[in-house]
């Protein structure tokens, strides 16, 4: 038997076969450990350099510095943080001649194959030390080119955020670069750079550029940020948004300054300042103590465009008052938040304007805008750094919270169903806040992966390439929309679906697979991909009564099942490889606890006269004393299934318990008792050997990819604690088992089981929207 907890260690131990006990804690524990913290709001310069469409950072040095001559150096700079010590793959492809440099050590010099092999890449390995890491990229020119690409491999999903070193840039985003230099300037032996001083102290002028020359100060702010769009009034406007702190005890404020054209102010969401034309102006405003928003409507006029803006305590005389921004902006001390060119034709409310989860419609085109900053080519960019280059799925020192990914869309579907059972509002809240945060900045994130090459947030949401990047969390999502009824979701759903039923690659016969093209996993299907599409088709049909998601659901298990189902174990391969014609014959435990949980899932909505149910049905029967025949003395069940000398693992362990009480539950069993008995003993399991007294989840393999060999499940996939493929299906797992004893408890009172339909706790959807 595996032993991942001494028994004192364990839930059981303390709980019991309290079930609803255990679910508390590992709750608790998740929304503790992973804290509602919102996305990076970041100063970015627009001029700085850009991802790729693959993540990689575009060092091309030639167009940055157009009076470089063979031979000379141009140099990139940046800092990345590390939430733990961390290894990771990095990929550079390189124009010309390159160093790479982590914490001042050289970690890479391109070869001359490296430099002229078209399209050719390195993979470095990059080990990342707790806190801050400075990169250093030392380019050389040459007839070949001037510069690399670098970043992160699998950039959507080992998100490497850069930020700019210097004191004077500190918690901004981006790289900053010199040159060109006729000589080497930093890295190796040469003069070091400390990222903690001013820039200045380096010597050399970085771009991109911070300040403003002196004749753009000079020019009124809208004009010197975004140009002067109309030489008259009445074509274009721009918002301003502050905020002010006014002291306690203080009833009157005075705002003062000058206006460039036709102005409105609004304080509090108050109107207090008109002006038709031009001139200064000076306002005695009756006001309320604490932080005030302030916005600003300003038209381009005859004199410029834009607006000076002070305000002072008590009289005009009075103690001057502290502007600030809005909301933290790292990496920039001005005052104000910009928005522009808009149509002057129309009038934003302060209560529409004041978000940064919204874009805005350009004067004359109608293109997307979004917040700037008065510095040259600044913009705000809201980043996820949340679980910033920790382990990508597990909690780690980094919390979870507004990350989209499908380890997490288990997660929060536990939440969002064990929130509803033990009548646990919070958690549900707490769920549809992590999942709102990702979807209210849906169309901000398609915008900045167009705008900037690479998004900075829902990296997956908006780069479907496959089933693992929204099937899971978008069938959290649609649950989400079920509880609450809250319809804003369903215009992802819809997006996620187009995906999966038109555009997704298939096999001659309609079965989904992978296509992958010049990656290991090219030309596959995995028993996982049943999770990643079923369970959002199911829900998608029940929120949309799009009934043809529904029959493609039951369609790919079937078809799933010709190419995966392993007789006489009656068990499913993980992978089919179409490379080879053939399955692994692999019975990898949360593989087959993928497939076996989401059929639980469509057989309770797929109507009893539909074609394939008897199949269906059959398939789960079959499944079922499969994997029974080969659970544990301890109710786990083995990493390998059919291979007792593989270790105990807990997360598919959750899912055939979960499976089972539903088997049972719902009378698609022909031998109730022992499966019941199985998913007892499974949860007892998990309680005693996976489940720790603080919540902890032991046990959990960490993400896979496949092999034709055990020994790789076996011994190269080791057990993570806390590993996001287990927490979620642990509350699922406990709300099954839940379920289960009240249908045995009222089957054995001779009452009517309504557990089949309804939780224990009655769901009141309208106190969530």
């Amino acid at each position: 038997m595996t032993v991942y907890l001494e028994p004192r260690q364990s839930s059981y131990y303390w709980f019991g076969d309290e079930e609803q006990q255990v679910l508390e804690v590992l709750a608790n524990r998740y929304a503790g450990a992973n804290p509602p913290i919102p996305f990076a709001m970041r100063a970015f310069s627009k001029a700085g350099i850009l991802q790729d469409a693959n993540g990689l950072y575009d060092m091309d040095l030639s167009s940055r510095m157009p009076d470089a001559e063979d031979g000379d150096y141009g140099y990139a700079y940046g800092l990345v943080w590390s939430d733990d010590e961390r290894s990771l793959d990095g990929l550079l492809e390189p124009f010309g001649p390159v160093r790479l440099y982590v914490n001042d050590e050289r970690a890479y010099r391109s070869t001359a194959v490296d430099e002229l092999k078209a399209d050719g890449q390195a993979v470095i390995p990059l080990l990342l030390r707790k806190g801050w890491n400075t990169l250093l990229v030392e380019a050389r020119r040459t007839q070949a080119g001037f510069g690399c690409r670098f970043g992160a491999d699998e950039a959507k999903v080992r998100i490497m955020q850069v930020l700019a070193p210097f004191a004077n840039r500190s918690g901004a985003a981006g790289w900053v670069y010199a040159g060109p230099f006729r000589e080497p300037r930093f890295g190796g032996e040469l003069a070091a750079l400390d990222y903690t001083a001013n820039e200045r102290n380096s010597g050399e002028a970085w771009l991109p550029r911070t300040n403003w020359t002196s004749e753009e100060k000079a020019q009124p702010n809208f004009e010197r940020v975004f140009g002067l769009a109309a030489s008259g009034s009445g074509h274009t406007a721009g918002y301003g948004w502050s905020a002010l702190a006014i002291p306690y005890g203080t009833r009157q404020i005075v705002v003062a300054g000058k206006a460039f054209g036709p102005t409105k102010i609004w304080l509090s969401g108050k109107l207090v300042v008109e002006l038709e034309e031009a001139g200064d102006y000076t306002a005695a405003i009756v006001a309320e103590p604490g932080t005030a928003q302030l916005v600003v409507r300003s038209e381009a006029g005859r004199q410029g465009w834009g607006f000076e803006l002070r305000a002072a305590a008590g009289g005009a005389e009075g103690e001057a008052l502290n502007l600030k921004l809005p909301l933290p902006v790292h990496g920039h001390d001005g005052k104000w938040l910009l928005v522009g060119p808009l149509d002057a034709s129309e009038t934003l409310a302060p209560e529409e304007l004041c978000t940064t989860a919204k874009l805005f419609a350009a004067a004359g085109s109608g293109q997307p805008l979004y917040w700037s900053l008065d510095a040259p080519e600044a913009r705000v960019r809201p980043y996820y750094e949340n679980a910033m280059l920790s382990n990508k799925w597990t909690t780690g020192t980094a919390t979870n919270f507004g990350r989209w990914d499908y380890p997490l869309g288990v997660t929060m579907y536990g939440l969002l169903r064990m929130g509803k059972e033990l009548g646990r509002r919070d958690l549900q809240s707490y769920a549809l806040h992590h999942i709102r945060t990702c979807t209210e900045m849906y169309e901000y994130s398609l915008w900045d992966r167009d705008e900037y090459g690479f998004p900075s947030i829902n990296h997956q949401l908006v780069l479907i390439r496959m089933l693992d990047n929204c099937g899971s969390f978008g069938s959290a999502m649609l649950e989400a929309h079920l509880q609450t009824g809250d319809r804003s979701f369903l215009r992802i759903a819809d997006v996620i679906a187009e995906f999966m039923l038109t555009q997704l690659e298939r096999r001659e016969d309609g079965a989904f697979y992978r296509l992958c093209p010049g990656e290991y996993s090219a030309d596959t299907m995995w028993a996982d991909d049943l999770y990643m599409s079923a369970p959002f088709l199911i829900r998608y049909a029940e929120a949309t009564g799009r009934t043809e998601a529904l029959d493609e659901a039951a369609r790919q298990f079937l078809l799933f099942k010709s190419y995966l189902f392993m007789q006489p174990e009656r068990l499913m391969s993980h992978v089919f490889d179409f490379k080879y014609g053939k399955a692994t014959r692999m019975p990898w435990g949360r593989g087959n606890g993928w497939c076996l949980f989401s059929l639980t899932e469509l057989l309770e909505k797929l109507p009893a006269e539909h074609k394939d149910r008897a199949a269906l049905l059959e398939m789960l029967r079959e499944l079922c004393a499969g994997i029974a025949a080969v659970q544990a003395e301890s109710g786990l069940w083995h990493q390998v299934l059919n291979r007792s000398d593989a270790y105990e693992e807990a997360s598919c362990t959750a899912m055939f318990a979960y499976a089972f009480a539903r088997g049972v539950r719902f009378g698609w069993l022909d031998e109730p008792e022992r499966y019941a008995s199985a998913a007892h003993k499974a949860w007892r399991g998990l309680a005693s050997q996976a489940i720790d007294r603080q919540g902890n989840v032991h046990g959990v393999c960490s993400g896979s990819r496949y092999s034709y060999s055990p020994d790789y499940y076996m011994y190269d996939l080791r057990t993570v604690v806390n590993d996001n493929h287990g927490i979620g299906i642990m509350m699922l797992a406990g709300v099954e088992i839940n379920r289960l004893k009240q249908a045995e408890q009222t089957k054995g009172s001779g009452g009517k089981d309504d557990s089949r339909n309804t939780g224990a706790i009655a769901d009141e959807a309208s106190s969530l929207v």
